[in-house]
């Protein structure tokens, strides 16, 4: 298996805590601009020659431009806070996508497949909407060995053993073309526990907290994404936001 799915939660109970958790972020969230990101550099590139773009389960945190790109989220408050943006958003899930098949250049999942049940069934219809010879953006969390109560809290229903990873996108028509170390989980696991706490028994002060002090201060700490070819070492590595072509 390419990943880790804790037996004891079912796959209900993956989709009510992820709905629950990420529906009370985006209410109480502000939109933020995808320059902000340290993957502007490689998108802003990446847009510009893929007319037709589409990024799934963006939430408020969208990498692709908002202007001339498709957005579909689950989350009532995402798709409205995108479109008061002037953004293109529809309701939908990655399971089952409301957009054609072969109809787009450039496909956006950040944060999104660990999280999803059928994870077979999401890489079918990123396949399916992807054009010949279509990009895709995807994040991941690697090695179920590495599994943490933040996987648990945030609704992950796995994590990924590299080479079977590879195995899979290739198994759907996608070659990982480069790839960086990505994500900003905490590292100290007093700071993480406090912070499950918080969110648990004082989820409003808590999402203050993220969206107003942490959130505007991780941004200001990313690192620039160093992109090697391929997937590149992973020992160690935590997650990966791989650049992967259609072929």
């Amino acid at each position: 298996m390419p990943g880790l799915a804790l037996p004891q939660r079912t796959a209900a109970d993956v989709r009510r805590v992820n709905a629950d958790f990420y529906e009370s972020l985006w209410a109480g969230s502000r939109l933020v601009d995808p320059h902000r990101f340290n993957t502007w550099p490689m998108v802003r590139e990446l847009a510009a020659a893929s007319p037709r773009r589409l990024e799934v389960a963006p939430g408020l945190r969208p990498r692709l431009p908002l202007e001339g790109t498709c957005f579909v989220d689950q989350s009532p408050s995402a798709t409205k806070g995108l479109r008061a943006r002037g953004a293109s958003a529809m309701r939908g899930t990655l399971g089952a996508l409301p957009c054609p098949t072969a109809g787009f250049d450039l496909i956006c999942a950040l944060d999104i497949l660990e999280h999803l049940p059928d994870d077979e069934r999401a890489l079918q219809e990123l396949s399916r909407v992807a054009a010949r010879d279509a990009r895709m953006l995807l994040s991941v969390p690697l090695h179920p060995e590495a599994w943490t109560a933040f996987d648990d809290f945030v609704g992950h229903a796995r994590r990924y053993e590299p080479v079977m990873l590879v195995r899979r996108l290739a198994a759907h028509g996608w070659t990982v073309e480069q790839s960086a170390v990505y994500g900003m989980q905490a590292r100290s696991s007093r700071l993480l526990a406090m912070g499950q706490w918080y969110l648990t028994h004082r989820r409003q002060r808590a999402l203050w907290w993220y969206n107003h002090v942490l959130m505007p201060l991780g941004l200001r700490l990313q690192k620039p994404l160093e992109w090697r070819p391929g997937m590149g070492p992973t020992k160690d590595v935590d997650e990966l936001v791989l650049l992967c072509r259609r072929t």
